[in-house]
């Protein structure tokens, strides 16, 4: 016989049959993937487009624990639901006009507040650690014993010296404290830059409860993770295919010649 070369195909097997874009399973693996990885991704900035406003800060007062310019995510609260220690967005006409200001909460209904003792806050007999400041000094800031009425807050800036918080309203009606119904937001995070969520106040924690973190690390993981499953899905089809096209190659090889 003259020498004519020979390939020897492997035989099939009796299961589930491999195509050119991987099993059958494989496939319907990886839309369920992109399917859930939508819902996910969507979901997530849905969710978060209700309970989330941007805004951003125009002025230093806030520093340096929000700078000029910072672009905040705040969620949409109730100001019932405001805590000491929150940083707060509000909108009082009796000290700006159609202009959202944002500041902390240093004092609730009920609270009596002065500045200073020891260079530091006094709220109900207590010096407050405000960690937030990062030693910055509050020695200058001359606050008067005030007792805060129910239903209103007392909001200063971390930027003590040049803000124009309560301390610069005092001689006001109010003795500058603001109402409760004026909040419409409460800051969680910092988008840009990306400082990420803010610092917790436990200077506060001896006076009562701190509001808890929003949901926002929950929609950022919805995010994340739907953006992952809408590509791992994604790139199921190309990668099995290469990876059928080299086992189809390995299944046929020249066996010699007879």
């Amino acid at each position: 016989m003259g020498g004519e070369s020979t390939t020897r195909t492997a035989p099939r097997s009796g299961g589930t049959s491999t195509g050119p874009v991987g099993s059958r399973t494989g496939q319907r693996l990886s839309g369920l993937a992109v399917a859930l990885g939508v819902v996910l991704f969507l979901g997530g900035f849905a969710w978060g487009a209700v309970i989330y406003r941007p805004y951003t800060v125009p002025t230093s007062s806030m520093s340096p624990t929000i700078g000029v310019g910072d672009r905040v995510l705040a969620q949409r609260v109730d100001g019932s639901e405001v805590r000491r220690g929150d940083v707060v967005v509000f909108n009082d006409t009796s000290w700006v006009t159609g202009s959202a200001v944002v500041k902390r909460v240093v004092a609730v209904g009920g609270d009596t507040v002065s500045c200073c003792t020891n260079g530091k806050l006094t709220v109900n007999g207590k010096q407050i650690d405000e960690g937030y400041l990062k030693g910055g000094a509050v020695e200058d800031k001359k606050i008067p014993t005030v007792k805060v009425p129910k239903g209103r807050l007392f909001l200063l800036g971390d930027e003590r010296e040049g803000s124009l918080d309560s301390s610069a309203h005092l001689s006001d009606a109010a003795q500058g404290t603001v109402p409760a119904s004026t909040v419409t937001a409460r800051v969680d995070a910092i988008a840009w830059p990306m400082k990420g969520m803010l610092e917790r106040p436990t200077g506060f924690k001896t006076l009562g409860p701190l509001s808890q973190p929003g949901p926002l690390g929950i929609i950022l993981t919805m995010i994340v993770a739907g953006a992952v499953l809408v590509f791992a899905g994604g790139a199921y089809g190309p990668i099995a295919k290469r990876t059928g096209a080299r086992r189809s190659r390995a299944r046929t090889e020249p066996v010699g010649a007879r």
